[in-house]
């Protein structure tokens, strides 16, 4: 699924009619989105922003006025919402709007397990409607160098860590959840792996953790990926690719991340459209489902050695 092509591919489209859009929840993520949703772009034209979803208490932001969850369920004028809660609250959320009918936006992880995914899926499908997990890190300058770089070469072993300030699991899921985007960028290069082993190295009280996980691919080659969190370290990806024909060492400088959040909605609303193929949606269904697979697994594996 091309972001570019997404831009492309609505620009010029007269919106026949608009899809009424809540946002859940106001943090980061939510506050990007009622941005770009504010703005004139392709993909905003076919939305119209309704008003945002909050535990708290905020009255209005910018303008967009807040509304309860119930009047956001219960409104005919509400096609879609867009989840950008904790990843704690994702699967309650989702559950509840594609039951009132409406398409579904979430920011990864849809949820923290497996089985509920599918559930999720399963009745997205009966209703309907689309059901959309974001995957900005797919949009990503970084990225994009990457599945270049790696294209019909022979891996032989490769590593992934990626560092950053503490995350609260209580809210954001196990690490292998909070951490997913690292996973996805995994099986997107390398395609589905098993899991062989992994540990997790927690000090609580220095909200210090370390998660290890030991991948291989279906062609047996070793792939790491290391999460460490914890106070003072800074957020960075640090990566080593060995190939048969050379190898490639951490990112070179490829430039900035621009709108990935917008090219995101583009992808959404050429969903909403009907403009990819069964074929497409099922390869990136399936893609999701084995990463929360694994993530789950690589839990599952953690916590039996503790």
């Amino acid at each position: 699924m091309n972001a570019e092509v997404g831009e492309d591919s609505l620009s010029g489209l007269e919106p026949e009619r608009k899809f009424g859009v809540v946002v859940v929840g106001v943090g980061r993520a939510g506050s990007v989105r009622i941005r770009d949703l504010r703005n004139p772009h392709a993909s905003s034209a076919f939305l119209n922003l309704i008003g945002f979803v909050s535990r708290r208490e905020l009255g209005n932001i910018d303008e967009v006025q807040q509304i309860s969850l119930e009047d956001a369920l219960s409104s005919q004028e509400v096609e879609v919402a867009y989840i950008c809660s904790e990843s704690s609250s994702h699967a309650d959320y989702i559950r509840q709007f594609l039951n009132a009918g409406k398409h579904v936006l979430v920011e990864y992880p849809m949820t923290l397990s497996w089985a509920e995914a599918q559930d999720l899926w399963t009745l997205a499908e009966q209703k309907g409607k689309v059901l959309h997990e974001e995957h900005v890190e797919l949009l990503m300058e970084e990225f994009a160098f990457l599945k270049k770089e790696v294209v019909g070469k022979d891996l032989l072993k490769g590593s992934l860590l990626f560092t950053a300030g503490p995350l609260e699991e209580e809210r954001f899921g196990f690490p292998a959840f909070s951490g997913i985007s690292r996973l996805t960028w995994l099986v997107s290069l390398f395609g589905e792996l098993s899991l062989v082993s992994a540990t997790l190295e927690e000090r609580k009280e220095d909200q210090y953790m370390k998660m290890t996980v030991c991948l291989e691919t279906e062609n047996k080659r070793p792939l790491t990926w290391i999460e460490e969190k914890g106070p003072g370290l800074k957020r960075n990806r640090h990566l080593s690719f060995h190939f048969k024909s050379g190898s490639l060492e951490n990112m070179p400088n490829v430039g900035v991340n621009k709108n990935i959040f917008l090219k995101d909605q583009n992808i959404f609303v050429q969903k909403l459209l009907g403009q990819f193929s069964e074929k497409e949606l099922a390869a990136e269904k399936k893609r999701i489902l084995h990463c929360l697979w694994l993530a789950e697994e690589i839990q599952k594996y953690c916590y039996s050695k503790k």
